[in-house]
């Protein structure tokens, strides 16, 4: 039998079964402010700098619409994993859910899928944060980073170095925090520093339009130059992992001084997320046109015509690749907590082993940063992750639990609506990723 789980440790494994907790024990210390703050963080991470090229696929109005309608899903499938959350006293967590509905074979199925979405995204933010500080090169044309443009190319800033001195001596410190609470205060100014990055990109697009110098935009697709209609789903995938926040939503609820706030603590941080996604696609795309890059950080480099200068697109740099850093540890904490589980499931808790809790900290970041460095391109992470364990995790795996429906509480317009999340999602997700393999082969013959 699993030892009780007391207050002070529940969120190193808050996203997996455990043991109904003792009658004594302490609630939740969290406020409302500080789950809006760190489920924001979940969602406005590095899906914001696709976001642009996003809308130079759609164009400007389907895109909108677009994000909305998965902001729409998103708030229905957390409300599905609320719903059955802590329900008979005992499943209080989404693998406890999984597992009440499915068995084992459902919480390791999540678990599986949990670690592979989180192990991408995080090595998407460090590919950004190696592209903001040594820059990158696309389609033969090389974008410098903050370090070359400042001290010139040298060995000491190429990407394989700035990038390990950040893991080192940003990182690792946050990540050794045992409590997600923690991570509360650097999850506001991650926050701040997302909504900074939009104001100076908002600024910069209103000096374009005065000078006359914005990009046309696009706002509907265009199929000419043998582009597919096909390829309009292959967006879908990177908008579904820009806004999904599933995996943090148990962990962030544990700590809730008030767990019945969580409904409102995810309308709310989809609001600010949404708008904040809006804010950046539009203005990204007004500044770059169908010049954008899949990371849109990449843009404003020293070769870019944007407004404002080195200095200011050093600041829209440096402000966005400062939010990651402080996204990341965030992210990480479930990672971690679902890996431990999995490799360690009789060992005692993580929080309360020091040497594990180090030493499996440090593995797996050692894993991320070396896949970061091998492949530096953010789409490929986006396409994967969106079109399969994303959109389990987010869609399909919720949908499930209220067909199945073990307690016997979802109503007709609920099993409707599942139904409809799941046909979407597996229609979606197939499309893109035989869109992607089609035009991978195209491209290699």
């Amino acid at each position: 039998m699993k030892p009780e789980i007391d207050r002070d440790s529940i969120a190193t494994t808050a996203l997996l079964p455990k043991s109904q907790p003792p009658e004594n024990e302490i609630a939740g210390s969290s406020s409302l402010s500080g789950a809006v703050f760190n489920v924001s963080t979940s969602m406005v991470g590095a899906g914001i700098m696709s976001v642009p090229a996003t809308l130079k696929v759609l164009g400007i109005i389907p895109g909108f619409v677009m994000i909305l309608i998965t902001a729409f899903v998103v708030e229905v499938t957390v409300e599905f994993l609320l719903r059955y959350t802590n329900y008979t006293g005992e499943a209080n967590t989404y693998g406890g859910v999984m597992a009440e509905s499915f068995g084992k074979f459902g919480s390791i199925s999540l678990q599986l899928c949990v670690m592979i979405t989180n192990l991408g995204a995080l090595i998407i933010y460090l590919i950004i944060i190696g592209d903001v500080l040594s820059g990158s090169q696309s389609d033969g044309v090389l974008h410098s980073g903050i370090l070359q443009e400042c001290f010139g190319f040298h060995w000491w800033n190429s990407r394989a170095y700035s990038v390990l001195f950040v893991v080192i001596f940003v990182m690792l410190p946050l990540l050794l925090l045992p409590r997600v609470e923690s991570l509360c205060h650097a999850s506001a100014v991650s926050i701040l520093l997302a909504v900074v990055f939009v104001v100076i990109i908002s600024g910069m697009a209103v000096y374009a339009m005065l000078e006359g110098k914005t990009q046309e935009l696009r706002l509907i697709p265009d199929f000419g130059d043998g582009f597919s209609f096909f390829n309009l789903f292959t967006t879908i995938p990177v908008l579904a992992t820009a806004l999904a926040c599933h995996v943090t939503i148990h962990p962030v609820r544990a700590e809730l001084e008030n767990q019945s706030d969580m409904t409102s603590a995810v309308r709310i941080s989809l609001i600010l997320s949404v708008a904040i996604y809006f804010a950046v696609g539009f203005v990204g795309y007004l500044l770059f046109g169908d010049s954008i890059m899949a990371d849109m950080l990449v843009n404003f480099d020293e070769t870019s015509n944007s407004p404002g200068g080195l200095v200011i697109n050093a600041v829209v740099r440096l402000s966005y690749a400062v939010h990651l850093m402080l996204v990341f540890p965030v992210i990480f904490y479930t990672l971690r907590a679902n890996m431990d589980e999995m490799i360690f499931q009789q060992k005692s808790l993580l929080a309360n082993d020091t040497t594990r809790f180090v030493s499996l900290t440090c593995v797996l970041l050692a894993f991320i940063y070396f896949v970061a460095i091998a492949i530096p391109n953010i789409w490929y992470f986006f396409q994967f992750m969106g079109s399969t364990t994303v959109s389990c995790i987010a869609f399909i795996f919720p949908a499930a639990i209220v067909l199945r429906d073990v307690h016997g509480i979802s109503s007709r317009k609920d099993r409707v609506m599942a139904i409809m999340v799941v046909v979407l999602a597996v229609v979606t997700s197939g499309i893109a990723i035989s869109t992607n393999l089609y035009s991978s082969i195209g491209n290699s013959t």
